[in-house]
């Protein structure tokens, strides 16, 4: 309920008037049989209608617009507060930890920006008005029932008392039942997403009926608590609908032999009975209000979920501990550097991908100089993907320290971070969008003639010419290789200027020709700056200046490649393995 208030108070006015309306649209319904009974007093007494039938004319127009203005005032503010909670959750998962993030499934992280928001739209909006204004109706109603007939009334109370004993039994039951289905609805979501990331694994398994299997189970999952819930729904609506109907059919036979006795005029019993009738209005409001409460509290508590997600600070820490502002220089910049120190120190480090996993790196200390070109190589294990994630921050060291030109790494913030690096990931992938906005992904102010350049360096100039909207094509619209990716994602490093550039194996996916092209990329990117690779291929640990073995989370040994060859044996038996590795490349290529 505190994350439905806090995403309706920002529209509290909004809120108001259509509570208002509501109220006046209430007020207006209320009248209507009083001045019913005044058109049969007024043929009774062989008066002019013409008075009474334009109220009831009146009434009827001026809550019609009330009305329609209400509902465009509500179902605007609804969408409005469906678009905060998107924003609040998008926002939120963009600031949150690399670790929160990867942590959960991603089909079922949409649905809580999909789905799980449109059920917050009744329930943040015209639920809360219609609990306020089903409340007044049904007071309202008694009230003027009381005013025609108290014995009636009471019959009419006891139903009430009824049907709310069994609505407070089963709305609980409602409310556990749709968080279930939501529940059910992101695995469902996660299952889905993740087969199609992988459709080419399924269909080369011949696993597509298992697969098919495992999502239609989380589907049936999904349909079942929903089932649940629709059932629930459906009896607090029976017991609602079949109460009141009861009590009509009673109040009709004891008002009639009440009329007979010359207890109350038949005017008064017919205005008794509209209201009768529309008191099914006020109960069936606050019977589905109250059900989409229930509904939104669910999907409220999944977003609170999202909420407590561990998120990145925005300013560095001060000594105190708490943020402070982070002066410090950004990509390009030369302030506060020393003029020949190491632009990446790691000392002591220690880092876990959890409190209860073992480290991934342990007591690791490593240099990487201002300007040349650094390689990470190892036994799967070693730690080398964890030194890019601490660098890029996307862990945090449990013990040591990490310092960028001599600062350590909290008194910067984690824009500022990663303003001094351009990142090429293994995997590649590409962001939704065009060619062009991928290749301008970390530096939108890119010039055209750089564009060109990068472009030429990672041997992709002419190779989009032939699309329909050259650069301006999206990437889902056409057919881009693996290679070809990796270029565009080193391209996009090169637009960066880069103080320190990462490399994740970026020759795994491509030909000789372009490894070559790439190769001198390297080469000429470490004579301004720090390049630093993860090596999987023999050509990058023979390029390298610096070669760093890591073994266990821990720096094994490190020199250039003839000098690792005498000094140390793992290394020897990885360049072997590195060695049968470019060879079965070149074969394949040969053969191809």
């Amino acid at each position: 309920m505190r994350i439905l208030l806090d995403l309706v108070r920002p529209h509290r006015r909004t809120l108001g008037l259509g509570l208002a309306l509501g109220l006046l649209g209430t007020a207006l319904a209320l009248a209507t049989p009083m001045v019913t009974k005044w058109v049969l007093d007024t043929l009774g007494e062989d008066r002019s209608l013409g008075r009474p039938v334009a109220l009831l004319l009146v009434l009827f127009l001026v809550g019609s617009a009330v009305g329609y203005v209400q509902w465009v005032v509500m179902g605007t503010l609804a969408e409005r507060i469906v678009l905060d909670a998107r924003e609040s959750l998008v926002r939120r998962y963009l600031r949150a930890t690399v670790q929160a993030i990867t942590g959960r499934p991603t089909g079922e992280l949409v649905t809580r920006v999909t789905s799980d928001t449109v059920l917050l739209r009744e329930a943040t909006s015209s639920s809360l008005v219609s609990l306020v204004n089903g409340t007044v109706a049904l007071v309202g109603t008694l009230v003027l029932m009381g005013v025609l007939d108290l014995v009636l009334l009471g019959t009419t109370m006891a139903a009430i008392v009824v049907v709310c004993a069994v609505m407070a039994a089963l709305l609980p039951g409602i409310g556990v039942a749709e968080k279930a289905s939501q529940e059910a609805l992101g695995r469902l979501g996660g299952t889905l997403e993740g087969s199609l990331r992988a459709m080419r694994t399924v269909k080369s398994s011949r696993a597509e009926a298992r697969q098919a299997a495992a999502i239609l189970g989380a589907a049936r999952d999904a349909r079942d608590h929903s089932v649940r819930a629709v059932r629930t729904t459906a009896l607090a609506w029976t017991v609602a609908w079949g109460g009141i109907q009861l009590a009509i059919i009673v109040i009709l036979g004891l008002g009639a032999w009440r009329v007979a006795q010359g207890e109350l005029a038949v005017s008064s019993l017919v205005a008794f009975l509209l209201y009768a009738f529309n008191i099914v209005g006020p109960i069936t409001e606050l019977t589905q209000s109250l059900t989409q409460l229930q509904s939104g509290v669910a999907a409220a508590a999944r977003i609170g979920e999202v909420q407590a997600m561990d998120v990145e600070p925005d300013a560095p820490a001060g000594p105190d501990g708490h943020a402070a502002p982070a002066p410090y220089a950004r990509r390009g910049a030369t302030a506060d550097r020393a003029a020949d120190g190491p632009v990446l120190e790691l000392r002591g480090v220690t880092a876990a991908y959890g409190p209860d996993r073992e480290p991934a790196v342990r007591d690791l200390s490593l240099v990487v100089p201002r300007r040349g070109h650094t390689a990470l190589v190892g036994p799967s294990g070693a730690g080398k993907t964890t030194v890019f994630s601490l660098l890029l921050r996307f862990l945090e060291p449990q013990d040591g320290e990490i310092l960028l030109d001599g600062r350590p790494y909290g008194t910067w913030s984690h824009a500022d971070v990663r303003g001094r690096f351009a990142y090429v990931e293994q995997e590649t992938p590409v962001v939704p969008g065009t060619i062009r906005e991928n290749l301008l992904f970390s530096n939108p102010d890119a010039t055209e003639d750089e564009l060109v350049r990068a472009l030429a360096a990672v041997r992709l100039d002419g190779v989009f010419d032939d699309l329909p909207d050259g650069l301006g094509t999206r990437l889902a619209e056409t057919s881009v290789s693996g290679g070809q990716r990796q270029r565009i994602a080193l391209a996009r490093a090169l637009l960066c200027r880069p103080d320190v550039l990462l490399l994740d194996e970026a020759t795994a996916q491509v030909d000789g020709l372009t490894e070559a092209a790439v190769h001198d990329v390297i080469r000429a990117m470490a004579t301004t700056g720090a390049v630093l690779t993860v090596a999987h291929r023999l050509s990058t640990v023979v390029d390298a200046d610096t070669i760093l073995v890591l073994e266990d989370g821990r720096v094994r040994a490190q020199g250039t490649h003839a000098q690792l060859l005498v000094a140390d044996a793992l290394y020897r038996d990885l360049v072997e393995a590195l060695r049968i590795h470019d060879a079965t490349d070149a074969a394949v290529a040969a053969d191809a």
